[in-house]
């Protein structure tokens, strides 16, 4: 049985997410080792509903996507909650869907609603004690003690570095398990943060750093991020940036030369594709189930 992100977390291991957002990607991220995977919200409002991740995904959209994947893979989820979609009551029973779909560690922010894409412009946040609020309803709606509440801040953009780390300090008081600055705007931005809010916040609190290449903020080593204080770092956009380059790419080449003969993109084959999806397990329970003897 996997172990728990809760568990790997207290033994002090470092957690590098990659960012999941349809069957695919979920299963080929589980089948390659990775401790954690992390279901990105702007991946799931892109690849669902073709929208920008700017509070157009309803909370049916997410869990049921979050059940998908957690169902369909053994590596532990974390997971996009957004704002909890709605008022405190909506933040309560969002928790308790995340969980019950099989997700490990739920992600709630502070922004108002309708939220936006933390590398874009124009996001706004709750005044501190409203958004305090919303952690704590969400921690006090979990039913199990291994289910963490991730207590996400886009302060920094528009309140600067200070109010952002004086946010997460709160919500860390409010019972939020890990902490996530969004959008730092330098590698020294990344370290004060880790140097502030480490073993000054209540409890064994963690640390979330969000890397996202040509986004607000630079991309850190993992060793620096570890030097820091930090505990995971997520990888939102890996899989799908690198999915629609190698898309555009097959699709040109078909298109230009109506043949996929001599494509410049790898791609699995239908006997890696069978394989992924678990076509093996369909023709052996045919042997014992459907074929005549």
């Amino acid at each position: 049985m996997a172990r728990s992100l809760k568990s790997i977390l207290a033994a002090g291991e470092f957690i590098l997410a990659p960012g999941v957002f349809e069957m695919f990607s979920a299963k080929i991220a589980d089948r390659l080792g990775f401790k954690a995977l992390y279901m990105t919200g702007y991946g799931i409002s892109a690849s669902h509903l073709g929208v920008a991740d700017a509070g157009l995904v309803t909370y049916r959209d997410m869990v049921e996507r979050a059940r998908t994947i957690a169902q369909g893979t053994s590596t532990p989820l974390i997971a996009d909650a957004d704002t909890g979609f709605g008022g405190l009551l909506n933040v309560r029973e969002t928790v308790r869907g995340y969980e019950a779909a099989g997700v490990q560690a739920i992600q709630i922010e502070d922004q108002e609603m309708p939220k936006k894409c933390g590398h874009t412009p124009n996001r706004r946040v709750l005044p501190l004690a409203d958004a305090v609020k919303r952690i704590e309803v969400a921690v006090e709606a979990r039913r199990g003690a291994d289910f963490l509440v991730i207590a996400r801040t886009d302060a920094r953009t528009g309140l600067g570095l200070e109010e952002a780390i004086r946010r997460a300090r709160a919500f860390a008081d409010a019972g939020a398990d890990i902490l996530f600055v969004e959008a730092p705007e330098s590698e020294e931005e990344f370290q004060r943060i880790g140097d502030e809010l480490r073993g000054s916040t209540a409890g064994d609190v963690k640390l979330l750093a969000n890397m996202v290449p040509t986004g607000k903020s630079p991309v850190v080593s993992a060793e620096n991020l570890q030097r820091y204080g930090y505990s995971i770092a997520i990888y939102p956009s890996a899989g799908m940036g690198a999915a629609c380059f190698a898309i555009e790419k097959a699709f040109l080449h078909l298109k230009e030369k109506q043949t996929l003969e001599n494509s410049p993109v790898p791609a699995f084959d239908m006997k890696q594709l069978h394989e992924l999806v678990g076509f093996q397990d369909v023709w052996d329970f045919e042997k014992r189930h459907v074929e005549t003897k």
